[in-house]
């Protein structure tokens, strides 16, 4: 039996199971990333384009991208067979760790340069997750949008940071 569907059910029967691990999932990513990222002089003294959202924007926008990325997976789990559960799981796995790689990366290494190389590799992941997702759970897919703008956001504000700085 798997272990994701052995838990206490709601009242219609559906486990909440994948709710409370996706939850969990979303917190230690975005602890971890948070814990790597480190607004300080460095980061503080780097030239930034004028176009570049506000600091005070990037905790609301992970917030919503962490509970999006959660609500697609419950989907995708609930609606996917053991072949599409396994596929998802593992590109997901890789996302969380590109995720955090990125602020590792940038922040603690000091590394914009590399981070721009590795976060080509976190758009894929969520374009992987979305496109998985697709043939069985078409919210799932829409629900990561947000995420894919805001990493293709985030990649053309770590592309200009190079440009406007480097080299590292």
């Amino acid at each position: 039996m798997n272990p994701l569907e052995t838990s206490t059910s709601t009242s219609t029967g559906i486990s909440k199971k994948p709710i409370l691990i996706a939850i969990l999932i979303a917190i230690a990513v975005g602890m971890i990333g948070g814990l790597a990222t480190e607004i300080g002089p460095w980061y503080l003294e780097l030239t930034k384009p004028a176009w570049q959202p506000p600091d005070w924007l990037f905790g609301p926008m992970w917030t919503m991208i962490y509970i999006f990325t959660g609500m697609a997976g419950v989907r995708a789990w609930r609606r996917g067979n053991g072949r599409q559960r396994g596929l998802f799981m593992a590109a997901l796995t890789i996302n969380c760790v590109l995720n955090v790689l990125w602020s590792i990366l940038f922040f603690y290494m000091k590394r914009p340069d590399i981070a721009l190389v590795e976060v080509a590799l976190l758009w894929l992941s969520v374009l992987t997750m979305a496109v998985l997702t697709w043939p069985y759970a078409k919210r799932s897919s829409l629900l990561l949008l947000p995420y894919l703008i805001w990493v293709a956001i985030a990649a053309y504000l770590n592309w200009t940071i190079v440009k406007l700085n480097g080299p590292f």
